[in-house]
């Protein structure tokens, strides 16, 4: 079993609701589900750090790039161009 750090954690009551609710419809506990969302965005944020740094050496991505990537997320997240996340 992986080693976990427990911690409290204070949520609103309609926040919490909404967790709950997502973490069944996904078959995961309310903690797993935090977890799985806090790793998500620390990725992005990663993400974000790192297209900044390469824009910050060689220059704005163009339009051209930015589509392409686009095109290569979506692709890879088995997503046409009409599918959009919720």
């Amino acid at each position: 079993m992986a080693q976990r750090d427990k911690r409290s954690v204070s949520f609103p009551p309609d926040l919490a609701k909404a967790i709950d609710a997502a973490a069944e419809a996904t078959g995961t506990s309310f903690s797993a589900w935090i977890a799985e969302t806090a790793f998500h965005r620390l990725r992005l944020e990663a993400g974000r750090r790192g297209v900044a740094e390469w824009e910050a050496e060689h220059g704005p991505l163009s339009e051209h790039e930015l589509a392409e990537g686009l095109a290569r997320a979506r692709e890879l997240l088995g997503r046409t161009p009409s599918q959009r996340s919720a």
